[in-house]
């Protein structure tokens, strides 16, 4: 296919949908188009919107420009096949393929991040808010952060990270959401830098919360 149908038909991908209502406080910072992975008779094309906590980030690049990162990320993807899959192909047949791959590209990002020690946990089961069965898996990381500012007692720390990530069919279709967050030891960062934590445990349900909204 030359590369200005390509480009073309990335173009026409729609975005994903989700609720401004649930996106208080997430900033939307990268949106993108492009191939994701390629199949033996097809190309895989995404249409990817990345959001972060901006007042989290914020926060902490205001006590030490050492904790500037998107401490808390999510992102929705919406698929497309190029050429589109033939008929009597239906999206199961295709979903343990783009399953495996998207587990690839999302523990490839965590350790683009800068994340360590990256490991794949368990998996299960997810119905999101228009009631489609999502499959949802969970990975753990860690990230080390060396503290710029010398009047810390406690400068460096190694922060316990958690992300999951679904894919489900949704009307003939694919969706991909997922998302990392801090737990342990995160909350001594925050202290450590003058800025009140938030609860670890309540970035969990609230990623989950996203992912079940992504249409």
């Amino acid at each position: 296919m030359p590369i200005e149908d390509v480009l073309r038909s990335m173009a026409d991908i729609r975005a994903p949908s989700v609720p401004d209502d649930r996106l208080d406080g997430w900033t939307m910072v990268e949106e993108t188009t492009e191939t994701l992975f390629a199949l033996p008779t097809m190309r895989v094309s995404g249409h990817t919107l990345v959001y972060e906590d901006g007042p989290l980030r914020e926060a902490l690049r205001a006590a030490d420009d050492a904790l500037d990162m998107p401490w808390r990320f999510f992102f929705a993807t919406r698929l497309a096949f190029r050429p589109p899959l033939a008929p009597g192909i239906g999206t199961a047949s295709v979903l343990p393929t783009v399953a495996t791959e998207l587990r690839r590209s999302f523990a490839s990002d965590l350790e683009d991040r800068g994340f360590r020690a990256v490991e794949r946990g368990r998996n299960q089961r997810m119905r999101t808010d228009t009631g489609d069965r999502a499959r949802l898996t969970k990975y753990t990381a860690r990230y080390a952060v060396e503290r710029h500012d010398n009047d810390s007692d406690d400068p460096d720390h190694d922060i316990a990270i958690e992300g999951w990530v679904a894919v489900w069919t949704r009307r003939g279709g694919f969706r991909i959401a997922g998302g990392a967050y801090p737990t342990q030891g995160f909350v001594g960062l925050c202290e450590s830098a003058g800025v009140d934590p938030d609860d670890p445990n309540a970035y969990r349900e609230e990623l989950l919360g996203l992912l079940r909204a992504v249409e």
